[in-house]
């Protein structure tokens, strides 16, 4: 009998509507609104480079053209209504999720102490009390407030002290919350003085099968079709075996399907789905294009993205500037529900510009002057977005597609 099938562009159009960009980039931006948003993605990354504006701020302000860095802020620092901590890397995740990080608090103690003590030179366990106490007597820190007289290692930006280490494993392991961040430098606080105490380790009991349930029902729900190891790979916390034990047993149970979906170059995936997702209905993507952050949720599994949309992309941040294809950082461009191309620009703050160096459109792109409208009118919100004046090209901007 065959499997029910999902053509690709009913694949692309459900995939983009559970990450929020298959509507207008409209609504609320801040407070309940922002955080109904997070929700709905299940977490946003953070990281740390502002070539235009950081990637968390990117990847909202893609989705709700109103939003301002200092929202996420208000709504991470003031409010609490957001924890940092790690799924496939750091993030800031809905408080109510917490729980069910128990599991990653755990998991993450057992793998850093002994990764670590290879990795990040030995002393770092002698200092756990130490750091916790300056911390109970002193209130919150950031990593250059111990450690002042131990010396950091040649290797690099990573080869931090052992205080530093030190708060670093005891917030992976639970013992210790990020609070924000200064400049883009963690503020760590005792665990018990920032999460409500029925939520601490140690306070509420949340089962290993509870957990990987949970995970793995929110991931489904957010990848609307996925293998076992997509499932798993999606918040990084649960093992590919555990993954594949939670479908085994919902396929039994009817909460699964197996399906077929169709990939960008014609070929069949079977994957496993909610019953009825192949006669979901989803309106079609606004035709405008967007500027997308590289870590944007829906391009996060490159090989993903690769097979739904047909768009090759790895960020080159550190390939040698010789050998990369595109640039160090370069921003993937959406229309509708097609990835057309990639765009290398940089805001110039000391003249207010944001210069556009070059973009690619993809080979199946015909760039034409009504696109290239579509795209000045993009990149005028982007620039108003990053407090930039005007909108510069280089000479030879578009470029032949590779």
């Amino acid at each position: 009998m065959a499997l029910p099938r999902l053509d690709n562009k009913a694949a692309r159009t459900l995939f983009m509507d559970r990450h929020a960009l298959a509507e207008q980039p409209s609504g609320g931006a801040k407070g309940g609104d922002l955080l109904n948003l997070i929700r709905r993605l299940g977490f946003v990354q953070l990281d740390s480079i502002n070539t235009v504006a950081r990637a968390h701020d990117m990847i909202l302000f893609s989705r709700r053209s109103s939003y301002r860095a200092t929202n996420l802020k208000r709504l991470y620092e003031r409010d609490k209504a957001l924890f940092e901590h790690w799924t496939h890397d750091a993030a800031v995740i809905p408080m109510e999720f917490y729980p069910h990080w128990h599991l990653r608090f755990q998991r993450d103690a057992e793998l850093l102490k002994s990764r670590w003590k290879n990795w990040r030179r030995d002393g770092f366990e002698q200092r756990f009390a130490t750091v916790l106490q300056h911390i109970r007597d002193h209130g919150p820190v950031s990593s250059s407030d111990v450690g002042k007289d131990e010396k950091k290692g040649s290797g690099g930006w990573w080869d931090w002290h052992p205080s530093k280490t030190a708060l670093e494993f005891l917030w992976r392991s639970g013992a210790l919350t990020v609070i924000g961040r200064s400049g883009f430098q963690k503020r760590y606080d005792l665990t018990e003085r920032v999460i409500e105490t029925h939520l601490c380790p140690g306070n509420m009991s949340c089962e290993t099968e509870e957990t990987v349930d949970w995970l793995c029902n929110a991931a489904m729900d957010r990848l609307c079709f996925a293998t076992p190891g997509e499932l798993a790979s999606f918040w990084d916390t649960v093992t590919v075996t555990e993954a594949k034990e939670w479908s085994k047993k919902a396929l039994t149970q009817g909460k699964l399907q197996e399906i077929e979906v169709t990939c960008a170059d014609g070929r069949l995936r079977k994957l496993l789905a909610r019953p009825g997702m192949t006669e979901a209905k989803t309106p079609p993507p606004p035709g405008r294009i967007r500027v997308l952050s590289p870590f944007d949720p829906m391009l996060r599994d490159r090989n993903r993205a690769e097979r739904l949309f047909g768009f090759h992309y790895r960020i080159e941040v550190f390939v040698p500037a010789a050998k990369r294809t595109y640039g160090y950082y370069v921003f993937p461009l959406l229309e509708g529900d097609r990835m057309i191309g990639r765009i290398d620009m940089k805001a110039n703050r000391d003249l207010g510009i944001l210069y556009v160096s070059a973009l690619w459109p993809e080979r199946s792109v015909r760039w034409s002057d009504a696109r290239t409208k579509r795209l000045h009118s993009e990149l005028d919100r982007v620039r108003r977005f990053a407090g930039l004046d005007r909108v510069d090209f280089s000479k030879d901007w578009l470029k032949d597609p590779k």
